[in-house]
Parts: structure tokens; sequence; C-alpha cells
């Protein structure tokens, strides 16, 4: 199972930075999106695919018993969930109002705007 999750998240990698390489600035966002989304997959598998019950200690014992779930990178894919919808919300706000005074979103064409 790992092994073909290293390839889907190697496709996902090398798709969003085809993405991100293209010209367009809807393109670039696809890509950050895509890329965010391997990241996170990378962390979630990378912390190991086991199933586990949560880590609860039980009354009267030292330490968990059986098969635990890691919490931490649990945790850290949400914080990234968080931080990559709003930099999708910026990043969207930022073309719409780039397109507005442009006319574009072809980066050459945004490029002959400066003065």
């Amino acid at each position: 199972m790992e092994t073909m999750m290293a390839y889907v998240i190697g496709v996902l990698f090398a798709a969003s930075i085809y993405m991100m390489l293209r010209r367009s600035l809807v393109k670039l966002v696809i890509g950050l999106i895509i890329l965010s989304n391997a990241a996170n997959l990378l962390i979630f598998v990378v912390s190991g695919l086991t199933r586990g019950a949560p880590p609860l200690i039980p009354d009267g014992a030292n330490e968990v018993v059986g098969a635990m779930a890691d919490p931490l990178p649990q945790a850290l894919i949400l914080t990234a969930i968080v931080i990559a919808f709003s930099v999708l919300a910026f990043a969207v706000v930022l073309i719409r109002r780039a397109y507005e005074v442009v006319g574009t979103d072809d980066l050459d064409k945004m490029k002959d705007t400066d003065t």
C-alpha cells in the first residue's frame, strides 16, 4: 500500500509543478491546491498507515495497551488544510483583482504592463 501511495504522491507533485509552470494564473492556483494536497498526503503516508485506537491510557495502566494511532500527523494535516485554504482564498482574490486591472490572466502579458 505504501508503494502505491508513494507513486500517487509523486504523480501529484509532478502534476502540481507542471501546473505551476504554466502561464495562466488560474493554473498556478490549481497547482498550488494540488501541491498542498500532495504535501498533506505525504505527511499522512510517512507517519504510517496503521489502524489503531486513540492513544488513551486505561485506568490502572501506565502506558497505552495495543496499537494506537499517532495524533501528531493528523493535527499537522488539519493545520495545513486550514493554512492552504486561507492561501487559496487570498490567491483567488488577488487573481481576480489582477484580472480586473490588467484584463488578462496570462503572466507574459502581465509583464508588459510594468513600467
